[in-house]
């Protein structure tokens, strides 16, 4: 029912358009026949605003993959850079959660590891609306920093790295058999804001799946039981997402980009100093706002990745077919 639901969606949205289209034209027309240049203005402007409407849904079409429309958790992880990486990783957290705020998502951080002196090591958000995963899944990878340091007394230039993981939220038609006897869990007190009950007893739960070495964690509720039932769903959708990277065409690239936190493995560069840029290295789309960026201004590094990974997947279909 609810991918019935969203090719209704879909398929009404195109028709209204083109009623629209059409419309708009022949009052156009009309009106350069009268004269009347305000209307005709009116009309192109409405015009335009129907070519931005169509573009969106050009690139929401690209949101076709089996788990596309699912919602989705993001691992955020500190890397080379010490405490400047740790704040670029809390940076990149109010990044994400501002886009997805804007988008109308909600947004649940799950866990996060606090920095030493500022910033964070890790955290875990869960985005939850129609078609997070299909958006979100573009941005993993490691993403670089280049600042003034403001940690750095002498003001100097530092190089920052942080990585991001993102996979879909599995739901109940979605089956994933895990055996018990592979799993390693352990519990810790939780750390950040929560009261006594939180920061005192061991609520957060850490599980390992010893097999896959995938390791997940939650902290976001007081009571063990339901940390740990939130972890497990985690681990599922870790384990699916492993499974549907062996199937996507993309899989080898998104690997490779996730192997070090560190130089030469970046898919985009934030630039804050000597100049200001942020450009996606895969699509070299660029950016000469970073501000507007880490607001969460992502739309257009988002949609240019889709449509690379769609022409990618479908040259890769074509050369199978011949």
């Amino acid at each position: 029912m609810r991918e019935r639901n969203q090719l209704a969606s879909g398929i009404e949205g195109v028709r209204k358009l083109e009623t629209e289209i059409s419309d708009t034209l022949e009052l156009i027309a009309l009106a350069e026949a009268d004269g009347d240049d305000a209307m005709a203005a009116e009309g192109m402007e409405a015009l335009r605003a129907m070519a931005d409407d169509a573009k969106r849904r050009e690139i929401e079409s690209l949101l076709s993959g089996e788990a596309d429309a699912n919602d989705c958790y993001i691992e955020i992880n500190a890397g080379a850079g010490g405490t400047d990486a740790q704040d670029w990783a809390e940076m990149l957290v109010r990044m994400y959660t501002r886009w997805a705020e804007q988008h109308g998502y909600k947004v649940q951080l799950l866990e996060e590891a606090e920095g030493e002196q500022a910033g964070i090591k890790s955290a875990t958000l869960q985005v939850t609306g129609l078609n997070a995963y299909g958006w979100l899944k573009t941005e993993a990878g490691v993403h670089r920093l280049v600042r003034i340091s403001p940690f750095d007394s002498n003001a100097r230039r530092q190089t920052s790295f942080a990585s991001v993981w993102v996979y879909p939220v599995v739901d109940d038609t979605i089956q994933i058999e895990i055996n018990d006897s592979d799993l390693k869990v352990d519990t810790f007190r939780a750390s950040g804001a929560g009261g006594q009950h939180v920061n005192k007893t061991e609520s957060a739960i850490r599980i390992t799946h010893v097999p896959t070495g995938i390791i997940v964690a939650c902290q976001s509720d007081r009571s063990q039981h339901r940390n740990r039932a939130t972890a497990m769903q985690m681990l599922k959708a870790r384990m699916y997402e492993a499974e549907l990277r062996k199937r996507e065409a993309a899989a080898a690239a998104d690997e490779a980009a996730k192997t070090d936190i560190g130089w030469g493995h970046q898919i985009r560069s934030y630039v804050l100093a000597p100049y200001q840029l942020v450009k996606d290295l895969r699509t070299n789309v660029e950016k000469g706002n970073p501000d507007a960026v880490l607001d969460g201004d992502l739309d257009d590094f988002m949609a240019a990745s889709l449509a690379a990974r769609a022409g990618a997947t479908r040259s890769e279909a074509s050369a199978q077919a011949r």
